[in-house]
């Protein structure tokens, strides 16, 4: 799956904004360095930094978009929904963030105290700090643990502290995908739904599902993603050809923090084409529905 070809898009990125490494400026540069024909920044519950990655990647000559990464539920199932396009300047977008964003802080700190049970002391204030800005999360976390040595890997720290139904697990407040999809269109953004390979690696589950959300104002999924295997990837396109869905694709790059996803385009990453930006653009703007 590396790129075999100039003209890549990446529709799933992450910045210091949420759990990421980079600077929207970082995203930027690194994007015009892979050659990428089209950026999107999807942060997870927030749109913080979605102005000023706009106005960077105007500024550098790129084809940017912008969206966000919400995590939502569906029965036991926690799918994330990627929203493009969305009017991140609206008042009212952000007070339907908020109750997330609140759900990760105090998520936050039943972690830390469930950590502190278990003997490993991490304190708010370290966790501000490493943090930078914007929204914090399990990631975060996860650094903290691997520079005090707790653990050696972002892997590890989720195996044995911080995944469902690990020691330091903490739920936390989400909307329905019903919910979540009818925002981002509310706002004016299409509705994606998120590495869908990761619901169930047998690819059982899939059909239903994404059919069931289809009926409920779905508009694509996110085919190309880099833990979907060639077998997954060709599952994916024949489900969202039968449901009339958006194909879409993305790295999910967060840098520092997840360095098994490099931004597509280069050497090692994905080469999502650049079609499938055009077509979430065509159905954006009122021209393919």
């Amino acid at each position: 799956m590396n790129c075999p070809c100039p003209m890549c898009v990446d529709l799933h990125t992450h910045s210091v904004y949420s759990d990421g490494s980079a600077t929207p400026a970082d995203l930027i540069e690194l994007a015009a360095h892979n050659r990428l024909h089209g950026l999107a920044l999807t942060d997870h519950d927030t749109v913080e930094g979605v102005a000023e990655f706009l106005r960077l990647g105007e500024q550098a000559g790129l084809t940017v978009l912008s969206g966000v990464e919400v995590s939502s539920s569906l029965r036991q199932h926690t799918l994330h929904i990627l929203g493009y396009g969305i009017d991140h300047t609206a008042p009212e977008l952000h007070e339907w963030l908020a109750p997330l964003q609140a759900g990760r802080a105090r998520r936050n700190a039943v972690i830390l105290d469930k950590l502190r049970a278990l003997g490993v002391a991490i304190s708010e204030e370290e966790v501000e700090r490493i943090s930078c800005c914007g929204q914090t999360g399990r990631p975060h976390i996860a650094r903290l643990l691997i520079e005090k040595g707790v653990v050696d890997s972002f892997q590890a720290a989720f195996r044995l502290y911080l995944g469902r139904n690990k020691p330091a697990w903490e739920g936390r407040f989400s909307y329905t995908a019903v919910e979540t999809i009818a925002m981002i269109h509310r706002f004016g953004g299409i509705a994606v739904l998120a590495h869908p390979g990761q619901i169930d690696p047998e690819m059982r589950l899939q059909p239903l599902i994404i059919r069931e959300l289809a009926g409920r104002g779905l508009d694509g999924i996110e085919v190309y993603y880099p833990a979907h295997t060639r077998k997954m990837l060709k599952k994916l396109k024949t489900v969202a050809a039968a449901n009339d869905l958006l194909v879409t694709g993305g790295s999910d790059y967060h840098g520092a923090t997840r360095p098994l996803h490099p931004m597509a385009g280069g050497a090692q990453g994905i080469c999502p084409p650049a079609s499938l930006l055009d077509a979430v653009q065509a159905r954006l703007n009122g021209r393919d529905r």
